[in-house]
């Protein structure tokens, strides 16, 4: 990894907590919203309970993580940027594996059990395992650079 002035690093970590925030609220936002009108409606979809339950609550997570990290942020040396890229990288298997989980969800709900819980969850968890590896690669390329 080339070495990014600290200042520099800061700003960066910063918007990619900004962006997860924005990420994080708007999950939120959209979930509820599809509860709510499924209730405001008296309409019943397993599907849409499921994906919508799982979008509220994977926002709210990445939404403490953000505020959280955004509250810890600090100027970094060799070693703690050397230690962000790590943890990042570390952080993209794991989306690439919230995807596969999802994935896996979504097929077994529906091939296996035709459960369309199932298959809203596991819609859910690829969308929210995608973004945040798409979130988490930008930030890899900006501190790479």
């Amino acid at each position: 990894m080339q070495f990014m002035w600290a200042d520099t690093l800061l700003a960066v970590e910063r918007a990619h907590l900004i962006r997860l925030m924005v990420w994080g609220g708007a999950s939120m936002l959209v979930g509820s919203v599809v509860l709510g009108l499924m209730r405001l409606r008296g309409h019943r979809s397993d599907l849409l309970e499921h994906f919508g339950m799982q979008t509220v609550a994977w926002g709210a997570i990445e939404l403490a993580l953000a505020l959280t990290g955004f509250q810890r942020l600090e100027l970094r040396d060799l070693a703690g940027a050397t230690r962000l890229d790590r943890f990042l990288w570390l952080n993209i298997g794991l989306d690439v594996g919230y995807v596969m989980v999802g994935m896996t969800l979504l097929v077994l709900g529906w091939r296996m059990a035709r459960r369309m819980r199932f298959v809203g969850a596991g819609m859910a968890v690829v969308v929210q395992g995608s973004a945040l590896a798409l979130l988490d690669l930008v930030l890899a390329n900006q501190i790479s650079r």
